[in-house]
């Protein structure tokens, strides 16, 4: 609720820190709650090779044996323990390593199921994905449905108009702390007061870098990006298979970004296939391994007939990455893409994802962006505290809003940008700015009849 327009005169200099602190606190409620999760679970998610094998380190590793059995002889036994249609097979590294093979069942539900190579036993099904599919799900919002989903373009947009405006309002005015030190103790508000914004200065830009690189993943803003930057040449080369639908959440990737939008991921029963001659499971993977392609890589099954299979090395550094397609009637090369042959957009992209899920530049990575997830704790922690210990009774205690429009127009120059540049940001200012009217509305007439 707005607070009465009762105070000191107003200079320029304090209504501009007005506006901008009344829109800090209202970002701030907006997005923290949702932030802190995401932060929560891309914390774990950044060690996801850690976890998944501290999870199913039996699942993943077999004494190495000089016998080994065929590709197809691991989907058979996959096969053999459930009912569906093969959808990928992970290749194994080496021979001490399994092979991983994705099923689809009637009920839609995919399972990984391991296979040891050098007898074609199989040692395990789990969900495909297991628990960190659960944690990425979550990260996303995915889990709660579609529209939960659009929630994550809105929440990564203004946590930027929250980085932002808090810049301004920790910018130096002659005060000797709560620049780079935390004056007080605990029990004080301003010790709060100066471990946010001590916080904020040091891990706004990871914060900003988390939320700008997570948005191509994000429902609206994501797609568009990849179907503007594809059309002007800025996006992925031209694949075969013709274009799909975009990944689901089913399957871990299998091709980088700047790729999915080529339908490869949906399995095919290739009985039902009659005519031409396709390709089988043990030429399919010759053919990739013929190509030199670097293992561990994911080999998708053709969707439909006609569509080439897809093979796709995606190792830590971007760089490296590298999509093949096979033809599927005789496992001829249709086009091998990497890093190199992306556009700009795409590879700036790509990098950025790599970097946001700590992949890039090895264990500093994953400490940097840890900390940036461990700052919004520390962020959301301190704001609460702080609005705790200033709160007035019965109210929200929402900043008091500027007496002149004018402080607005710097305000303006920040969010204005954002909301052009992602448009869920832009709808939901409007629908803020609207609610922010019926507050002061409600305020002015509960004070006249008062």
């Amino acid at each position: 609720m707005s607070l009465p327009d009762v105070r000191r005169p107003e200079t320029a200099a304090s209504g501009l820190y007005r506006a901008f602190w009344r829109w800090h606190f209202y970002a701030g409620l907006l997005v923290m709650p949702v932030l802190m999760l995401m932060a929560l679970t891309g914390g774990l998610y950044l060690f996801k090779p850690e976890i998944e094998g501290a999870l199913n380190k039996r699942l993943l590793s077999v004494p190495s044996a000089a016998t080994s059995t065929t590709p197809q002889a691991w989907a058979d036994a996959a096969l053999s323990v459930t009912s569906g249609k093969l959808v990928q097979l992970v290749t194994p590294v080496g021979p001490t390593n399994t092979a991983k093979l994705v099923v689809e069942t009637p009920s839609g539900l995919r399972q990984a199921i391991f296979v040891n190579p050098h007898d074609a036993s199989v040692l395990g099904t789990v969900t495909d994905g297991g628990v960190m599919e659960l944690i990425k799900r979550l990260h996303s919002l995915d889990i709660a449905g579609p529209v939960f989903n659009l929630l994550i373009e809105v929440v990564a947009g203004w946590a930027i108009v929250v980085v932002a405006t808090g810049v301004v309002l920790w910018w130096p005015r002659g005060q000797s702390g709560g620049i780079v030190s935390v004056r007080g103790a605990p029990a004080r508000r301003v010790f709060w007061r100066d471990l946010h914004a001590v916080t904020g200065i040091f891990a706004g830009a990871i914060i900003v870098f988390l939320a700008a690189t997570g948005m191509p993943w994000s429902a609206v803003w994501g797609k568009e990006v990849r179907r503007m930057t594809t059309e002007a040449g800025w996006g992925r080369p031209a694949a075969p298979g013709g274009p799909g639908s975009h990944l689901d959440h089913k399957t871990p990737p299998a091709v980088p970004w700047a790729l999915q939008e080529t339908d490869i991921h949906a399995g095919h029963d290739m009985g039902a296939m009659t005519g031409t001659r396709v390709l089988d499971l043990n030429e399919a993977v010759a053919s990739a391994d013929a190509a030199d392609l670097k293992r561990p890589y994911a080999l998708s099954v053709p969707a439909a007939p006609g569509k080439p299979w897809a093979a796709s090395y995606m190792p830590d550094r971007v760089q490296d990455t590298r999509t093949i397609y096979l033809d599927q009637t005789n496992g001829r090369v249709l086009a091998d893409i990497g890093y190199d042959d992306f556009g700009p957009a795409a590879k700036t992209i790509e990098w950025g994802i790599a970097v946001h899920q700590g992949q890039q530049y090895g264990l500093a990575n994953k400490l940097v962006m840890l900390a940036g997830c461990i700052a919004v704790w520390l962020l959301g922690i301190s704001a609460l505290v702080m609005w705790w210990k200033r709160r007035p009774k019965g109210r929200l205690a929402a900043p008091p809003r500027p007496l002149t429009r004018g402080a607005y127009i710097g305000l303006a120059a920040v969010i204005v940008p954002l909301a052009i540049i992602y448009p869920l940001v832009g709808a939901s200012l409007i629908a803020l700015l609207g609610m922010d009217g019926l507050i002061r509305l409600a305020f002015r007439s509960a004070a006249r009849t008062a």
